[in-house]
């Protein structure tokens, strides 16, 4: 797995990306409020569509806990207008189709799957404190993609 540039305790960049709707997504936006910056793989896919859901369920609680929510893939904007409005997603979808803010975040390298290598996104959370601080980091192998939003929440 690619090591993780970002660290706990690392701020994040003010400029993360162009949102679906063409629009820059700056980190200023969210000071003040917890922020929670989720890596996923694809739009459409079974888990990222399960994820992305438990987000949507848990939205108000999020809400209420002080948490904003952006998603960030390497789909391009159309993708996520229409990810968005399938599954009527409450929150932004950063296309990061340069992969720099994946990269920046040590997301992006090489997976594996069915015995074929190919270059991917690992699922990733960041929980990014008032100050745009990395307080938080929901590594691959601990996101449960139908609970995530109860995971962040701290409920199981």
């Amino acid at each position: 797995m690619a090591m993780t540039v970002l660290q706990i305790g690392d701020h994040i960049p003010d400029t993360l990306g162009v949102d679906q709707d063409g629009k820059m997504v700056s980190a200023n936006e969210y000071k003040g409020k917890k922020l929670v910056l989720y890596f996923y793989p694809k739009d459409n896919t079974p888990g990222c569509t399960a994820e992305a859901c438990s987000l949507k369920d848990n939205f108000d609680d999020l809400r209420k806990a002080g948490y904003e929510i952006v998603g960030v893939s390497a789909d391009d904007e159309k993708s996520h207008q229409k990810f968005i409005e399938k599954y009527q997603l409450p929150f932004r979808l950063i296309a990061d189709t340069s992969k720099h803010l994946c990269e920046m975040f040590g997301v992006w390298g090489e997976k594996m799957m069915a015995g074929r290598k190919y270059m991917g996104i690992f699922r990733t959370t960041f929980i990014i404190n008032e100050d745009g601080i990395i307080e938080r980091i929901i590594s691959p192998k601990e996101i449960k993609t139908k609970e995530h939003g109860a995971q962040i929440l701290g409920i199981n």
